[in-house]
């Protein structure tokens, strides 16, 4: 028989919603037997287990519900339904700053969130050093935690959650908080976890997270839970329920009930706001989309698989040979790579008036996992002269996930061989 210590079973969570606060005081003093308020269901029959042992991730867009399942499992929030069952010591990173007292100093919160967690001072005494060496603030622990950085913050509370020794860790995007280094301790740490057969359930925005660590996760949408599965198909999975191109088939049953709407591409990759844009804007980009293996519209690649960059020109007069070019940035600035159909040997040939013309620039993604931007532009040569019909610097952010990264910026795919 398979060992359970988290079990989900049928929690609902609900709210009630009040037009005005007058409402709600009327039926809290009973002046009326009228339904004043309106039912929202943060979480509707989410159902799910967690054997002992496994790293299990949580997705689903803003909203889904994804905090408020950890905070009930947590015992921070009771479900208005169902109940949840834990064999084991949890140990909770929530939101930024929940459980600690913003007047006391960092070590006072060490002692205080020790003792809520059942530890005596004497254990929390022998524990302090690997809590403080982890923390790595320096004399910033004998200040009040309200004077904190959020960097700081997340760096103690995540130094006390890991080192009471917990039997089950959960984690919700806290660690995004923290600086590039403070996470790839944290991820270590993680990783001594699994070896020690501890069980880590955790919320993330980061899908090469999720896709690296994860030895399962689960999907949910507007409270309820649609799949779980392996990383990659959850993934796959959330990329298409972004796009609103997620067939019900693909679900679990209770998804009938779940509206997902189809959205537009310029939903799906938000432009940025601060994009640098000129040119004369003769030949204009007039619209751009990011494509993963599937045709699918998406901001988020996984590493290894092939895309698409789509770009449509339109002409405002007669151009000859434009040419159209795509070149991707890491988020300091540096170009990555790129290249443009005249580089590539494919002429887009004279262009009138009125017309349009798209192009597709298909490659492998050989980036390691990070967060990169993507720009594009339209140029091109009359009479001698260089010209810049449009350029959009930084038009959106593009997402590559990854389980294994090298060296450097990009994958060189290397074979190894052992004779």
């Amino acid at each position: 028989m398979e060992e359970y210590v988290i079990q989900v079973k049928n929690v609902s969570k609900m709210y009630k919603l009040y037009e005005k606060p007058s409402d709600r005081l009327k039926e809290s003093l009973g002046f009326t037997k009228q339904k004043r308020y309106k039912e929202h269901f943060a979480l509707k029959d989410m159902d799910f287990q967690v054997k002992k042992g496994e790293t299990v991730g949580i997705i689903g867009t803003n909203g889904a519900g994804k905090s408020t399942i950890l905070k009930i499992i947590t015992g921070v929030l009771n479900p208005t339904e169902g109940e949840v069952v834990v064999d084991g010591r949890i140990s909770a990173l929530l939101e930024l700053g929940a459980g600690f007292n913003m007047e006391y100093t960092g070590i006072e919160n060490v002692y205080l969130n020790g003792t809520m967690l059942g530890f005596s001072e004497k254990e929390i005494d022998e524990r302090l050093d690997s809590i403080l060496e982890f923390a790595d603030i320096g004399d910033f622990v004998h200040q009040p935690v309200k004077s904190y950085s959020s960097g700081m913050f997340v760096r103690l509370a995540f130094a006390v959650a890991i080192n009471i020794e917990p039997d089950i860790l959960i984690v919700d995007e806290a660690l995004s908080v923290g600086d590039v280094f403070f996470q790839a301790k944290c991820y270590r740490k993680f990783e001594e976890f699994k070896k020690q057969g501890k069980t880590i359930l955790f919320v993330s925005h980061d899908l090469g997270s999720i896709s690296k660590y994860c030895d399962r996760a689960i999907l949910i949408d507007k409270g309820v839970k649609l799949k779980e599965g392996t990383p990659k198909a959850m993934i796959d999975m959330y990329k298409k329920l972004l796009v609103g191109q997620l067939p019900l088939e693909e679900t679990d049953e209770d998804i009938n009930t779940v509206e997902i709407p189809e959205k537009k591409k310029e939903e799906v990759i938000q432009s940025n706001p601060n994009l640098l844009e000129y040119g004369t804007k003769d030949a204009e980009i007039v619209s751009y989309s990011i494509e993963d293996e599937n045709g699918t519209i998406t901001d988020t690649i996984e590493k290894g698989t092939e895309f698409t960059i789509r770009v449509k020109l339109q002409f405002k007069r007669r151009i000859p040979e434009p040419i159209c070019a795509f070149s991707i940035k890491n988020v300091q600035g540096i170009e990555i790579t790129g290249t443009n159909t005249m580089i590539e040997k494919n002429d887009i040939g004279v262009k009138e008036a009125g017309e349009e013309v798209e192009v597709s620039f298909r490659q492998k993604m050989s980036l390691q996992g990070a967060e990169y931007l993507l720009s594009l532009g339209c140029t091109g040569y009359e009479n001698g002269e260089f010209n810049v019909y449009h350029r959009l610097y930084d038009v959106c952010n593009l997402t590559v996930i990854s389980d294994k990264n090298t060296v450097g910026y990009y994958d060189m795919c290397t074979e190894v061989r052992m004779s």
